[in-house]
């Protein structure tokens, strides 16, 4: 019996990468999976259909709280409850704050927490009348320590642990759960897009000499996901390979 058997978990921004990565861990944990993207990947259905799950994609713009609410709506109707929500979509946007112009700004907030906002917003009233359940928030290294040439993307970070923060404090008396997640330097697309210098540089500021995989991340997450975080709730969990310690 796996570890999330009898759970429904909904994961923002899942196609691929660490959302990808965390709906796969998921589903051979049983978990049945809902998620969301701008663009769904018919590959990342199939991959987790063949794990023996019930899985449904569903095309939505997190960052839009009337069709987070519909979609929201829709899951609950298709899989009868929700019990663990991540909220992994997230944009990048970088740029030196004397130069980064305001739809910069407002695509990263909006895509990386007011998305959060939407789904918390659209869920706890069904987790409320559970009695229970789990969210975690995908935030960031630099949520935490700020990053030179990330104002926008470490400021929508770190607004994730004040959220989740906030909401185990609020939530906790009805059994629900909110823990955030704190990558380092994961080995992704998005970094993919960084030179091969500035990669080889955040590899050597790594103690442990590597940067992280998305499977990294989601063991993580299952751990977060799971009873065996039963008495863990409004933490930051470092994944980072001791970088940001």
């Amino acid at each position: 019996m796996g570890l999330l058997e009898g759970k429904v978990a909904l994961i923002t921004g899942a196609s691929r990468g660490i959302g990808k990565a965390i709906a796969l861990k998921f589903a051979s944990e049983g978990a049945d999976i809902a998620f969301t993207d701008i663009k769904i990947s018919e590959e990342t259905v199939s991959e987790i259909e063949a794990l023996g799950v019930k899985v449904r994609a569903y095309a939505s713009n997190a960052a839009d709280f009337e069709q987070t609410h519909s979609t929201v709506e829709e899951i609950h109707k298709e899989f009868g409850h929700i019990d663990i929500l991540v909220n992994n979509a997230g944009i990048t946007r970088d740029g030196l704050m004397l130069r980064m112009d305001e739809a910069q700004w407002d695509a990263v907030i909006n895509v990386n927490l007011k998305s959060a906002y939407n789904y918390i917003h659209a869920i706890t009233p069904i987790m409320a009348r559970q009695k229970g359940g789990s969210i975690i928030n995908m935030s960031s290294v630099v949520g935490v320590s700020g990053n030179a040439g990330q104002c926008n993307y470490s400021a929508s970070k770190a607004g994730l642990i004040g959220l989740a923060k906030s909401i185990a404090k609020e939530m906790g008396p009805r059994g629900i759960r909110a823990n955030c997640i704190a990558p380092g330097f994961i080995i992704s697309d998005m970094t993919a897009q960084l030179s091969e210098e500035v990669r080889e540089a955040w590899v050597k500021s790594i103690p442990l000499r590597r940067g992280g995989t998305p499977e990294d991340v989601a063991k993580v997450a299952l751990f977060l996901a799971s009873d065996l975080s039963s008495y863990v709730s409004g933490q930051v969990i470092h994944c980072c390979g001791a970088m940001n310690c």
